[in-house]
């Protein structure tokens, strides 16, 4: 669709946590655009897991913008060549508009006493994670269950020997973060979910009544955006793609990412909002773990530190 037409289309693709916010903040965006612009903006909208996402996105799905929940996804739709390389330097804050931590869900009064990393290998407690090799969310958990160990002084053969442990505890994969949640809460498995804390906070908003712990040690749960540069040359939709993910960084946008749970990145917001999140004294990036090639290469790909770990499982 043309950008001299009265209306245009944008079509954001992203991943499954992030829906409610966006639901807010499509219709502040389009408002604001109308009153500039005299034009309407219609977004078509497509959420699921991350790696689903990119897959769908290199295969033709039409998205003008991406919201992903790893970098390594995004990567990947750039390597197809639809997204121009230099995109992290495009978008403020390295083009991570939103974050989160890893947190630990439990059942209601905590029978079994989980408040930290480690409670999670003991004999006795169930955990429910997705799969890392299907699901983004759960890379970040695989993550924050490593660096919990080596992000603290311990070394790689503690952390292996310590993840093993809680991988033992875990009686079923499921494919993304919202199926690891249904089986939790709708299907009662497990004793303990570890989950985005944004998620939780959206279900309390939603009514329901959870317990749940956020470690001190914890992962910096950073989730990209990026425009999809070959489509939005393709349909005259640069301009108001462009807008729209910068608009994602002001504080309008960002108080409505915090209102469904996520971390603000805009420091004014971060500081109005500081009084909703427990404090993480231990917060730990990607790059202190070497970077997304590395953690692909060594935990994820075939043959990794994940595989090894479930084929020794099943032993």
């Amino acid at each position: 669709m043309g950008s001299n037409s009265n209306v245009i289309e944008l079509t954001l693709v992203s991943n499954a946590v992030t829906e409610a916010a966006y639901r807010e903040i499509m219709p502040l965006f389009a408002a604001d655009w109308e009153q500039k612009h005299q034009q309407r903006v219609v977004f078509n909208q497509s959420y699921g897991g991350s790696a689903t996402q990119a897959r769908a996105v290199i295969e033709g799905l039409p998205a003008d913008i991406v919201d992903l929940a790893l970098a390594l996804d995004v990567e990947k739709i750039e390597a197809a060549g639809l997204i121009q390389p230099g995109w992290e330097d495009r978008a403020p804050n390295g083009a991570i508009a939103h974050q989160s931590v890893a947190a630990l869900v439990t059942r209601d009064g905590n029978p079994k006493s989980v408040s930290t990393w480690a409670d999670l290998a003991q004999d006795d407690v169930s955990v429910i994670t997705a799969n890392p090799r299907t699901s983004g969310g759960a890379r970040w958990n695989f993550l924050a269950l490593w660096g919990s160990i080596t992000q603290t002084g311990g070394d790689q053969q503690a952390a292996l020997s310590y993840v093993a442990q809680v991988f033992g505890n875990i009686p079923i994969l499921p494919r993304d973060a919202r199926e690891a949640t249904d089986a939790f809460f709708q299907q009662g498995q497990g004793d303990v979910l570890i989950n985005y804390e944004n998620e939780i906070i959206l279900a309390k908003l939603n009514g329901q009544d959870i317990s749940y712990w956020v470690p001190e040690t914890n992962i910096s749960i950073d989730n990209p955006v990026a425009i999809v540069d070959a489509n939005v040359d393709q349909h005259g939709t640069r301009e108001v793609a462009e807008a729209f993910l910068q608009f994602l960084f002001t504080p309008v946008a960002q108080r409505e990412f915090a209102r469904f749970g996520f971390r603000p990145v805009d420091t004014a917001t971060q500081e109005e909002l500081a009084d909703q999140y427990p404090p993480v004294s231990n917060l730990f990036t990607v790059k202190d773990m070497g970077g997304w090639n590395t953690i692909q290469q060594k935990f994820f790909d075939e043959g990794g530190i994940f595989d090894q770990i479930q084929s020794d499982l099943t032993k």
